[in-house]
């Protein structure tokens, strides 16, 4: 009882957080002139990025046996796969569901549809540039993850030199900690963004907590646990922004964020692991690698047409429950 109620807790807690740091982050990136796709993919995907970095942090750097740190490999593989399957098709059903009440009289995604296919071409490259060291061993490839945190500066600088071309811009509702105030003063700003990602982060290791509890009460593979539960629970923030934005209609910072957090995972936990592991993938990270390049390419094909269905994205979050379904199959049947 006491694992179920701390798991409806803490799942509670991020969504009201996730509330508050959505509301929080436009406020910071409107008065740091950034435009809505620049703050989706730098300020709010950073900063929901952090409770899995550090995650990923605390599995390679600090671990001591090689099995925690096979939980740093696995974070640093599971958490794009389940922003590029279950993150986006999240968004699609949700701006499905809620098409009536914003008023919709169609499915249409209404995002930069080039920047987030050039963000799809930029992550595939790194990512698979990534899976390849994973597949051979040399001297030097504890070195390499100098060139993913580099490749993460070009990437923001490159958001910031880019303005969006939209020429629309979503109404800001007025600031949680300043209800009355038209501008809000930046310290308030601040200081509700990062309350909010304190409460996020805090709730979120709870949540993982409590799913591995269940996974040990259900007698489930470890192994699953930590390829399949583990990283849905640590990606639930992006999942939650991602769901709050588009019920305001703003997909534009919701496949942002997602966006940005998926080029997050795909350098700077890989960074770090490539640092302290000989960071050689097993058959299940394999699959976790292909099924993740599968979606993007996807994807990429998506957006690279210019107009994207809602429910086009609905069905990349399948590949999820293949990737679930093969690994139930490895350490069960296999």
């Amino acid at each position: 009882m006491l694992i179920a109620l701390l798991f409806l807790l803490s799942a509670g807690a991020i969504y009201l957080a996730c509330e508050y740091f959505v509301n929080g982050v436009e406020w910071f990136g409107q008065k740091l002139n950034l435009g809505a796709t620049a703050t989706g993919t730098i300020l709010a995907a950073f900063g929901t990025a952090l409770p899995e970095s550090a995650v990923t942090f605390v599995a390679v750097i600090l671990g001591k046996t090689p099995e925690q740190k096979d939980i740093g490999v696995g974070a640093a593989l599971g958490g794009p796969l389940v922003l590029a399957t279950i993150a986006y098709a999240v968004v699609g059903v949700a701006l499905w569901a809620n098409r009536r009440r914003l008023q919709r009289a169609d499915h249409a995604v209404r995002v930069e549809h080039g920047r987030l296919a050039r963000d799809q071409s930029w992550f595939l490259a790194i990512f698979v540039v990534k899976c390849g060291l994973g597949l051979i061993a040399f001297a030097f490839k504890p070195w390499l993850g100098v060139l993913f945190l580099l490749a993460y500066g070009f990437y923001v600088w490159r958001e910031l030199k880019t303005s969006d071309t939209a020429p629309e811009e979503e109404e800001l509702e007025p600031l949680k900690f300043q209800p009355k105030a038209v501008d809000p003063s930046l310290w308030w700003v601040v200081l509700q963004t990062t309350l909010a990602l304190v409460v996020i982060a805090f709730a979120s290791h709870t949540f993982v907590k409590q799913i591995e509890a269940i996974g040990v009460a259900l007698q489930l593979s470890p192994h699953l646990v930590a390829l399949v539960l583990s990283p849905v629970a640590t990606e639930l923030p992006e999942t939650m922004n991602a769901l709050i934005w588009v019920r305001q209609g703003k997909e534009r910072l919701a496949l942002a964020n997602i966006s940005g957090a998926m080029m997050i995972q795909a350098t700077i936990p890989s960074s770090l692991a490539l640092f302290a592991t000989p960071w050689l993938f097993d058959a299940p990270l394999m699959v976790a690698g292909v099924l993740t390049g599968v979606a993007v390419i996807y994807l990429w094909w998506l957006f690279r047409r210019g107009r994207v269905d809602a429910r086009w994205l609905v069905p990349v979050g399948a590949l999820y429950g293949v990737f679930a379904a093969y690994v139930a199959w490895h350490f069960y049947a296999g």
